[in-house]
């Protein structure tokens, strides 16, 4: 069973749970998505939003619940690109806690008055433990049957700025790179890299220690180092990028575009379950790809969809 031609390229409203278990098995080409992160913020006043519970493990439990379904629409050969931020935990009991200021608000600029983490004391994590999200979850996704492939570190050049004294600013986040199967769909060559260097010296590799080493497969003979493309590495250099409409969290569309390039053949579809202000969604378009979007607020769906009838319109032009 497949999506109708107007089931796609827009936006589902509504709890990505409860959202994907309306999709038919087997439908999605790729998944592209970053979950709101665990007690960082609060994006609309609805209690069903992910990232409100009380302890990391609920948080584990509910994602691992929404990637599973998520799994389930899949395609056989599909492929998962999750990025995940980590936080600290930092017990403020009380009133008069500080609260991380949002950008996007209706009153008291996005200042909840309860904040899941910070007034919420958590058993086995000690004041100021890194609370390692981003792997919990990996593992967690692995035991439910995903295949673990890779993690891949985006690295900011632009970080936001911490007033720390005792341990270095974080200037990077997880993408995890999930599958459903062994083999899958992944167009390595069209997220090649140019060469750092190019030497067109052969190099006797018989005569190497590497190729002489017991019990190692030989590489063949003469070899130069004359190529203009490498494979991508696993640290991808882009800088967070501003947008003045939606909260500081958007995805950078150079994050999405060699995720889609990589993992989502012409004319397939992506689903973004926590599309917020819809950059899967404007990249998809760009690059000659469907998308389905899923997303709880009402707010960030109107700014998503501004953004995507302004990239139509843009395409129609060129």
């Amino acid at each position: 069973m497949e999506f109708k031609q107007n089931e796609i390229n827009k936006i589902y409203c509504g709890d990505s749970l409860e959202v994907l278990k309306t999709f038919p098995d087997d439908s999605i080409d790729c998944i592209i998505t970053s979950p709101p992160y665990y007690g960082l913020r609060l994006y609309s006043n609805d209690k069903k939003e992910i990232g409100r519970e009380q302890t990391p493990e609920e948080y584990v439990y509910t994602l691992v619940h929404v990637f599973n379904e998520a799994k389930r629409v899949l395609k056989k050969e599909g492929i998962c690109w999750l990025n995940l931020g980590d936080s600290y935990y930092n017990y403020r009991p009380g009133k008069g806690q500080s609260l991380i200021k949002q950008t996007i608000a209706n009153n008291k600029q996005d200042l909840p008055d309860v904040c899941a983490r910070r007034a919420n004391k958590l058993v086995g994590l000690k004041e100021k433990d890194l609370i390692g999200i981003p792997w919990r979850i990996a593992f967690a996704l692995q035991a439910d049957g995903w295949y673990l492939r890779q993690d891949i570190i985006w690295a900011k050049n632009n970080p936001m700025p911490e007033s720390v004294t005792d341990r270095c600013t974080k200037s990077h986040e997880y993408v995890f790179l999930l599958t459903k199967s062994p083999k899958y769909y992944f167009d390595n060559v069209a997220i090649k890299e140019p060469t750092v260097t190019r030497n067109k010296t052969n190099r006797d590799r018989d005569s190497t220690r590497l190729n002489n080493t017991p019990g190692r497969t030989k590489m063949s003979g003469l070899k130069t180092n004359d190529y203009e493309t490498r494979n991508k590495r696993d640290v991808w250099n882009i800088n967070t990028k501003p947008f003045r409409e939606a909260h500081f969290a958007t995805f950078p569309e150079a994050l999405v575009e060699p995720m889609i390039k990589a993992g989502c053949p012409k004319e397939g579809i992506v689903l973004d379950p926590f599309i917020g202000s819809g950059t899967t969604g404007v990249v998809a378009k760009k690059l000659g790809r469907n998308y389905i979007g899923i997303e709880l607020s009402p707010a960030y769906i109107t700014i998503a969809e501004k953004r995507l009838a302004e990239t139509t319109k843009q395409l129609s032009l060129i």
